[in-house]
């Protein structure tokens, strides 16, 4: 009897056993029931446009094509004034500028070109703010007004030479910080299409090429092109 027992409470453990197994079939149904979005209904409005015509309104077009005409401007209107007193009213440029040192004049013209570079980088790392964009359109402006003012070119010194004679140290100086700002910008360009090609993206090499690191190292590429400018000799031997 007491084996018959045993027998009774070894199938009413498996009969529980069985019991126990089946739980989770039930659960599984509970989850399944439970993934079900708590807001049936649509939380966002229909709307008449599609996604792609949502995307040009926010581009707004017009503001680009205000912001290209604006950098047309700034590159035709200022070099042609600056030329036009140069030829037209020479005696009024050196008067202004003979009060400085050739190497103010070409740390003042590398100062507004860098602007200028600095102006278009930053509007590329924060697309989203239009102050940079304002800030390089003037400071090209700037420069091509000084550049019109130097008469540059591939060959500036001869012009300079005609039409401010002696005082040609003073446009050539500032030619020099502008060419100078120039280099400044095609070496950083290439070191940082070199870093991106050539170095493991594991590597630290590859940290200068994050936005501020990268910022960080075309000023001093440009501090070393100023440098070479101001202490080089170039500027009395141009």
């Amino acid at each position: 009897m007491e084996q018959f027992d045993d027998t009774n409470g070894a199938e009413s453990a498996r009969g529980d056993a069985a019991g126990s197994v089946a739980v989770p079939t039930h659960t599984d149904e509970a989850t399944a029931v439970n993934r079900v979005s708590a807001h049936p209904e649509a939380t966002i409005p229909d709307s008449e446009y599609s996604l792609a015509e949502i995307e040009q309104r926010r581009a707004r077009p017009v503001r680009w094509v205000v912001f290209a005409l604006a950098v047309l401007l700034a590159i035709v209107i200022p070099y042609g004034y600056g030329r036009s007193l140069a030829i037209n009213h020479t005696q009024g440029v050196l008067h202004y500028a003979s009060v400085l040192d050739p190497r103010g004049i070409a740390l003042i013209a590398w100062t507004v070109t860098v602007l200028t570079f600095m102006g278009i980088a930053m509007s590329i790392i924060e697309s989203s703010s239009w102050f940079w964009r304002v800030v390089f359109v003037l400071g090209l402006a700037a420069e091509q007004l000084i550049a019109g003012l130097c008469l540059l070119k591939m060959n500036f010194w001869y012009s300079t030479f005609v039409v401010y004679q002696h005082q040609a140290i003073l446009a050539n100086a500032a030619n020099l910080g502008i060419i100078a700002a120039g280099l400044g910008v095609a070496v950083f360009a290439i070191l940082f299409v070199a870093i991106l090609v050539c170095v493991k993206k594991d590597s630290p090499w590859n940290a200068l090429t994050h936005s501020w690191s990268a910022l960080s190292m075309f000023f001093i590429i440009e501090l070393i092109a100023i440098a070479i400018v101001l202490f080089g000799g170039l500027i009395t031997a141009v």
